[in-house]
């Protein structure tokens, strides 16, 4: 994995990205919100799948506590597409970083080059646009969104 240099209180680089059904989503355009980046390496693998449902499962919570959601990997658009409908992810912005390939995972330090993927993070953006937690996990572990929603609060 790339080395994370970025911190809390650093300004989140900005991005924009194509969701599971082709809608454009940019950080800049959720200012006023909190928003969790929230990258896993593939879809349709079983610790993603779990992470990915977790955050559909808690967005009302997440919601009442002014946080959005996104889910980032390098899978394509359509890839997203049929397995947010695969794993009845219906509220939950499944964003596609595949082209360029893993752009906003190397933005964020996250990109593994030798394996094409993004690293397994929860990244707690403010509603200013800093950074103000992140969690760096295993591949094979799955994140806990509770200590998210925990800093959240």
């Amino acid at each position: 994995m790339t080395e994370i240099k970025l911190k809390p209180g650093d300004k989140a680089p900005q991005f924009k990205l194509k969701n599971q059904h082709g809608e454009e989503i940019s950080l800049a355009s959720l200012k006023g919100k909190k928003v969790l980046l929230s990258f896993h390496p593939l879809a349709w693998t079983p610790v993603c799948e779990v992470q990915m449902k977790t955050l559909e499962i808690k967005k009302a919570e997440l919601d009442k506590l002014n946080t959005v959601a996104l889910g980032i990997s390098v899978d394509s658009t359509y890839c997203k597409k049929e397995w947010a409908d695969f794993i009845d992810i219906e509220n939950t912005h499944l964003l596609s970083d595949f082209w360029p390939h893993g752009d906003v995972a190397k933005l964020y330090g996250l990109f593994i080059e030798k394996a094409g993927i993004s690293g397994r993070a929860n990244i707690l953006i403010d509603e200013k646009g800093k950074i103000q937690k992140i969690w760096v996990y295993e591949i094979p572990q799955i994140p806990d969104i509770e200590e998210v929603i925990e800093s959240l609060k």
